[in-house]
């Protein structure tokens, strides 16, 4: 087990039998690896020291003083009863800042592991023990607070009132065999604005629309990135587009006049191009909060995008949540052609990089090229889901979240096919399904 100590954009992991956080800024108890006393950082009432220090300090029978007019603490200036920066600031209890005063301009910091050991107050024979077996991992955490507490970004900006972005660049991530025009695109997000892993973003393409003579709708695209961006700037945002068009059955050729309008504007845009989005909006496709949970992933083409955030914050970033991961995680990708698989050079690095050999499962659902087991057919997702099924329902009932992410086509196979294999386990599935969406397990996102 490990123990993760951040400060500021650095997490340092200790390896203990307890696990706890020690965040300067955030309103989680906390508590000591040793003596399990609580620290309440955001609160008045401090336990320390197995003595409670209260607003206006303790009367000799142990009760709250009274504290002067107007909520003002009787309490003599300079003795931090009130407020500790070294306990409630960004020092994380290392007694630093005591040593800062007591040596004034003559003051040389310690090295980071000086200042872990002396913060877990520990004794000699245990530091010692501890010492050898320290790993300091870089971390960057400065949005880890956006979905805490069950908070989330929403609705920074609004349709009514768009804000704008810049397109960074773009590049087709198919070859030039595979059919069609896909494109990842990366933007540049107005100062302020996030989002988290799952959420979707709203494009307003210019322009107005030709039937109705007013100006034209925002489309709704899911996310491709983490909350840090594909430049871990934390202000930037990743889309995976695929150039809408339409062939005339008779010339064979692109009918321009019902190109979709929202697709072959970003496929287009040139860098430093401006953009106007709206949101972000979403609760429904959100990584589960345990980090030993399951999280099994179907995508048809670009229903790759949420799932690349997904597997970018579990399996590349340096952060807390990729370090904690103790699940699985399983993508079922199905493509038209080899050509067509997205972000496969990414995927293969990831299953490189997992914590736990056999973390990251990928199975590929090649339609054209691949045949199914059951009658000879092409492969699709669900008949890969149908050749696994016995290890997805285990997974289920151990807790697994699912989730399901493409062109709304793909579920009536899957629903049928997930009640086909049930049935022959004896499972009743709409009594299960139902259960699923109860638990929070059943996640859909189509369009």
């Amino acid at each position: 087990m490990m123990i993760y100590f951040s400060s500021l954009s650095f997490t340092y992991v200790v390896p203990l039998l307890v696990t706890t956080y020690l965040t300067g800024s955030s309103p989680v108890q906390s508590f000591s690896p040793i003596s399990l006393i609580p620290f309440q950082t955001k609160e008045r009432n401090v336990f320390c020291n197995n003595n409670l220090f209260m607003a206006g300090g303790v009367t000799e029978q142990g009760r709250p003083k009274k504290v002067g007019g107007g909520g003002i603490a009787s309490i003599p200036s300079g003795n931090r009863r009130l407020f500790d920066p070294d306990e409630e600031g960004k020092l994380q209890g290392t007694g630093v800042i005591n040593e800062r005063i007591a040596k004034g301009s003559s003051f040389e910091p310690s090295s980071i592991e000086t200042m872990i050991m002396s913060s877990l107050n520990l004794s000699d024979q245990d530091l010692g023990q501890l010492s050898s077996k320290v790993e300091l991992v870089d971390a960057q955490n400065w949005l880890e607070h956006l979905d805490a507490d069950g908070n989330l970004p929403l609705n920074f900006a609004k349709p009514q009132n768009p804000a704008t972005a810049t397109v960074l660049g773009r590049v087709r991530i198919i070859a030039e065999d595979a059919p069609g025009d896909i494109q990842h695109i990366v933007l540049k997000l107005p100062e302020g604005m996030h989002y988290v892993e799952g959420q979707s973003l709203s494009i307003i393409p210019p322009g107005t629309d030709s039937k109705t003579g007013r100006p034209n709708k925002p489309r709704l695209y899911s996310i491709a990135s983490t909350r840090y961006g594909d430049l871990l700037d934390g202000n930037t945002i990743s889309l995976c587009v695929r150039r809408a068009e339409y062939y005339d059955p008779e010339t064979g050729q692109i009918d321009s006049s019902k190109k979709g309008v929202c697709s072959n504007f970003l496929c287009d845009a040139l860098p430093n191009s401006q953009v106007n989005i709206a949101g972000p909006v979403g609760k429904t496709m959100l990584l589960p909060e345990d980090p030993n949970t399951d999280v099994i992933m179907i995508a048809t083409g670009t229903g790759i995008a949420p799932f690349r955030g997904f597997l970018h914050r579990l399996f590349m970033e340096n952060t807390v949540k990729r370090h904690m991961y103790g699940g699985t995680a399983w993508l079922v990708l199905g493509v038209p052609t080899t050509g067509g698989l997205l972000y496969k050079d990414e995927f293969d690095c990831m299953q490189k990089n997992v914590n736990i050999p056999g973390q990251l499962k990928i199975d590929y659902a090649i339609s054209r090229e691949m045949h199914n087991s059951f009658d000879g057919g092409k492969l699709y997702v669900q008949h890969v889901i149908a050749q696994n099924a016995e290890e997805l329902f285990r997974r289920l009932d151990e807790g697994a979240n699912v989730y399901f992410c493409g062109l709304k086509g793909m579920m009536p196979p899957i629903l049928e096919t997930l009640e086909k294999v049930a049935s022959e386990r004896g499972v009743d599935w709409p009594k299960k399904l139902s259960e699923l969406k109860k638990n929070h397990q059943w996640h859909v996102e189509v369009y």
